[in-house]
């Protein structure tokens, strides 16, 4: 099987999405269990000046699913930021895994060469589609993919690496 643009996007994305699902599944379970709201996990950060759980799965999700509307040619759909509970956080990653499923491999594939432009903040951004997707998609991803799984491990969220590599399975 060939190397795809779609194949190393898709898949990676997904997974790693169910993945994010999986550490908030376990994160509700270890403040039940150990007798406190929630809600602290989801306003917790690792430094003053970083963004807290509940936003972290947010970006995460928003950089996925921006990667995919860039490298499919497509709009994103709005994926407004009021999420509040855990239940509403894997609502938004169920609804991040169903659009990125949905854009079709051909354009994806499509991208390898063609240029990608956004803002950043203040920055114009080119690249790609290839180094798009393996210079800005993917490691924004990552970053908020592990950044939520640090959170939760520090506040004592039984996860470990499998959980972060295989949701736990």
């Amino acid at each position: 099987m060939a190397f795809t643009l779609h194949g190393a996007s898709t898949s990676t994305l997904v997974s790693n999405l169910k993945n994010l699902s999986a550490f908030l599944t376990k994160a509700e379970a270890s403040a039940q269990a150990r007798g406190f709201d929630v809600a602290v996990l989801l306003g917790a950060r690792l430094a003053p000046n970083m963004h807290p759980l509940v936003r972290q799965v947010q970006m995460a999700t928003d950089n996925a699913t921006f990667t995919m509307a860039r490298l499919g040619g497509t709009d994103r759909p709005p994926f407004p930021d009021t999420e509040t509970t855990i239940g509403e956080l894997k609502d938004r990653i169920a609804r991040a895994i169903t659009y990125i499923e949905s854009i079709p491999a051909v354009d994806v594939d499509a991208s390898e060469d063609r240029m990608i432009t956004f803002k950043a903040g203040p920055m114009d951004l080119s690249f790609t589609g290839g180094d798009y997707l393996t210079r800005w998609g993917l490691p924004n991803f990552y970053f908020h993919v592990t950044t939520a799984y640090a959170i939760l491990r520090h506040n004592g969220v039984d996860l470990g690496k499998r959980d972060f590599l295989m949701g736990g399975t």
